[in-house]
């Protein structure tokens, strides 16, 4: 049997909930004819400027840098950089990585207050310090030593979602609601906001470098940090064979490696979107505790995976899909539709 047919049999056979369906998909993997840029489902804008300076000869993780920076100042997206939802006091922490395929260099900050960048921020912890990781208070005052200014990250609306969140929190505290909040429609979607953007791309030298940032999950304990700035978690980046960026719930991703677990998997001769969609198949397995279950024993969370590999191939998966995710392949920039391991039902 060949490696490749006994590490898919292998993995496949300790995997028999019987509520699991693998969903169909437009294609189980593109190709790109050219340089390529691929991210979450929020990333067009970040995917058409990153092609844009790749064409320009730039390398890729300064290419998928200045993409993500375009949805980390935006204030309409509320789970990255400004107008991210903030923790439960009201405060927006913000994480981020990036990591370079050519040096296999990495960089991250996590918990990081009143910067609007944190992946500009992450790549000078790479390039400016001994250290893969800042944190906290820490990661602050190295980037005011670096000349990045502070600023308040919480948005009007923002503020407004987290301060409708606090009131209506419980009935026995000393918080009331207002009769007609001015929030958002999408009030009950945002409160569940565990976003995040991540975005890959191989330059005109053949390099592959990545980046992942958000402000995490919305209303969580301060200081929680989730995949977002984790090597191996969040992100990972093999020069060699690809890369595989995240979005969604980041316990899981860090309780299993899982972009790591991508790229291991197409090391080993899987697809992009065959390797997502056993990272995803994973992450079901390992979810053991009760907590992560819903009523009928599914998975009450979602992650999402994105992928491309050396040749220019690409491709998507999530816990339930199917999954919607940003390719720019040298020609057109445009929504493609990933796999899902399982189906939404009510």
């Amino acid at each position: 049997m060949k490696r490749r047919s006994f590490l898919k049999s292998s993995a496949l056979a300790g995997f028999s909930m019987p509520f699991i369906h693998k969903l169909s998909f437009a294609s189980t993997t593109g190709k790109a004819a050219g340089p390529l840029v691929i991210s979450s489902a929020n990333g067009l804008r970040a995917t058409a400027k990153a092609m844009e300076m790749i064409k320009g000869g730039a390398d890729a993780l300064d290419a998928v840098i200045a993409g993500v920076n375009i949805v980390e100042e935006d204030p309409n997206d509320h789970s990255v950089g400004y107008g991210g939802l903030p923790n439960e006091e009201g405060v927006v922490e913000l994480d981020s990585c990036v990591m370079h395929g050519p040096t296999h260099n990495a960089g991250s900050v996590a918990a990081l207050r009143n910067i609007k960048n944190p992946s500009k921020v992450a790549r000078l912890v790479m390039e400016r310090t001994d250290h893969e990781l800042l944190v906290g208070e820490g990661a602050l005052r190295f980037a005011k030593a670096h000349g990045f200014k502070e600023e308040d990250l919480l948005t009007d609306e923002a503020r407004k979602v987290w301060l409708h969140w606090k009131e209506t929190l419980s009935e026995t505290d000393d918080w009331f609601p207002e009769d007609n909040p001015d929030i958002p429609a999408n009030y009950k979607e945002l409160t569940k906001t565990t976003g995040t953007i991540t975005c890959l791309g191989i330059d005109l030298n053949g390099n592959i470098s990545g980046v992942t940032t958000t402000s995490g999950l919305a209303f969580k304990i301060p200081g929680r940090v989730g995949d977002s700035p984790i090597i191996g978690a969040g992100l990972y980046v093999d020069n060699e064979v690809g890369a595989c960026g995240s979005t969604g719930r980041g316990e899981e991703n860090l309780k299993n490696l899982s972009c790591f677990l991508t790229v291991e998997l197409m090391r080993n001769g899987y697809s992009p979107q065959e390797a997502c969609m056993e990272t995803a198949r994973r992450i079901i397995k390992h979810a053991k505790i009760p907590s992560l279950h819903r009523a009928d024993g599914r998975p009450n969370f979602n992650v999402r995976f994105y992928a491309l590999n050396k040749k220019g191939e690409f491709g998507a998966a999530s816990v339930y899909g199917p999954t919607k995710f940003s390719v720019h392949d040298g020609k057109e920039n445009k929504w493609h539709q990933g796999g899902g391991v399982l189906k939404y039902k009510k």
